[in-house]
């Protein structure tokens, strides 16, 4: 084999690699647990959010949001994920009601910033 060919298979797999590796960071499945026993699931990405609330999934889209937040949103479902250091809250905006508030992951339970927070923004606590 020549050099040309061992260069282009490496790149390949390196790519190929690489993408695995993308997705598998992106298929990672968070619960968070709120107030009043409610829980919801999320993965996906800091662009992209899957949420899954009482059974159902819903792809949330990340919106322009106050500094120290993230916000997530359905406009067809009207779910609206609204993400702060300490915890998140989950509306409806269609039918304007708090589904779900002082939601956090186990890692936020331990005082870690949420995992949506990881590369996306500095979150400063006052």
């Amino acid at each position: 084999m020549n050099f040309k060919k061992i260069a282009i298979a490496i790149s390949l797999g390196f790519s190929v690699s690489c993408m695995v590796d993308a997705s598998a960071a992106s298929d990672e499945v968070f619960t968070w647990t709120c107030g009043e026993g409610k829980v919801f699931k999320t993965s996906g990405t800091t662009e992209n959010v899957r949420l899954v609330w009482e059974s159902k999934t819903y792809e949330l889209e990340r919106q322009n949001s106050l500094p120290g937040s993230l916000r997530y949103k359905n406009t067809s479902s009207g779910h609206d994920l609204v993400v702060l250091g300490n915890k998140a809250m989950l509306f409806n905006i269609r039918t304007s009601t708090r589904l779900a508030d002082f939601c956090q992951t186990a890692d936020m339970k331990s005082g870690k910033p949420p995992h949506l927070f990881a590369g996306v923004e500095p979150f400063v606590q006052n």
